[in-house]
């Protein structure tokens, strides 16, 4: 019989192996049994938890939005200016645990992912809206909407392609040096309209 309280950790540690497991092979050729076997538990129990790989790779997904939205709400509520709030969001983008690159391995993986499955399309879907959504709300108090979606649009193509670039590994970009790109592009798209 489990124990009282456990199904959460458990879950988590799943879902936290099952993002290792993905990012190390670069895609979702793995086992639940792999899986299990980093998250510490029998393969029996990550199924009794999830059901399927399948289920536990949505959650995986699932986990990733949770922490950067909840990452993205606390960097908000922090800032002060519509300026400071693209910074935040810039910054959240591009923070340590989520420009690891077993995450970024990982993220790579659910794009793919995303051409069968509709969960998984849908849910990455949800995340390019949220970014968009965020972007946009700040700079509809710097500029008129028509340049705020385009800078918006703009920012986020950036956001994922200094993605896709890190994935490449042979020419590995910083935190850093992504966070100043895209500010520096946010900056001359700004100049651009008076902002």
């Amino acid at each position: 019989m489990p124990k009282v309280g456990m199904e959460p950790i458990r879950r988590k540690a799943l879902t936290d192996a099952a993002l290792r497991a993905i990012g190390d092979h670069g895609s979702l050729d793995v086992t639940m049994s792999e899986i299990a076997r980093q998250a510490g538990v029998s393969a029996a129990l990550a199924h009794h938890y999830f059901g399927s790989k399948d289920r536990l790779v949505i959650e995986t997904i699932r986990s990733l939005l949770r922490q950067l939205r909840a990452d993205a709400v606390a960097a908000l509520r922090g800032a002060t200016s519509p300026r400071d709030r693209l910074s935040a969001v810039i910054r959240i983008s591009f923070q340590a645990d989520q420009f690891s690159p077993e995450t970024i391995a990982a993220w790579l993986a659910f794009y793919v992912e995303a051409q069968r499955s509709e969960e998984t399309r849908r849910l990455l879907v949800l995340y390019s809206r949220r970014l968009h959504s965020n972007l946009v709300a700040s700079l509809l108090d710097l500029c008129p909407r028509a340049d705020a979606e385009r800078i918006a649009e703009g920012l986020a193509a950036m956001i994922d392609g200094l993605y896709i670039r890190q994935s490449l590994k042979s020419a590995p970009i910083s935190i850093e040096a992504s966070v100043a790109m895209t500010e520096d592009y946010l900056a001359m798209q700004l100049r651009g309209v008076g902002g």
